[in-house]
């Protein structure tokens, strides 16, 4: 398995893992279980982990695509630059929910609160898992590609 393989079978993971939290969290929130709901909140930190094992794979994934000559720079450029920010928001979700677990366990007053904000911020790092997802799947997939990318 070389860098770019370990780095696609790893960077799936903090795509996957908010989707299926805010699956669980909104289930705790409707039949107000609370051991759904820590369950969510491991999930997102657990996503947290994962984009931080992703972050550490994708400088050698690089390395190893520059040896491709049918890659772009711009492509992989642009894929680095979403994927910061994408994992920024990932380790805020995974902080989140770290205050999310807490208050839970301790029955605080505002733990409800915390959920929802947190399902709220989930939904947004949703958004930047998709930006990052595609940005790194237009680097050998032509298809999807944005055309502006292309000139």
């Amino acid at each position: 398995m070389n860098d770019a393989h370990f780095h696609l079978v790893v960077n799936h993971l903090p795509i996957i893992f908010p989707l299926i939290g805010i699956i669980v969290l909104i289930t705790g929130l409707i039949f107000k279980s609370d051991a759904v709901k820590r369950t969510a909140f491991m999930i997102f930190i657990l996503g947290s982990l994962s984009a931080i094992i992703a972050m550490s794979t994708g400088e050698d994934a690089e390395v190893f695509l520059e040896t491709i000559n049918d890659i772009s720079e711009k492509f992989i450029k642009n894929h680095e630059e979403t994927a910061e920010t994408f994992a920024l928001m990932s380790y805020l979700l995974g902080g989140l929910s770290l205050v999310g677990l807490w208050s839970n366990f301790k029955q605080k007053s505002f733990s409800n609160t915390i959920s929802i904000t947190v399902m709220v911020f989930a939904i947004v790092v949703l958004y930047f898992a998709q930006k990052t997802g595609t940005s790194g799947g237009e680097i050998r997939h032509t298809e999807i590609r944005n055309e502006n990318l292309n000139k």
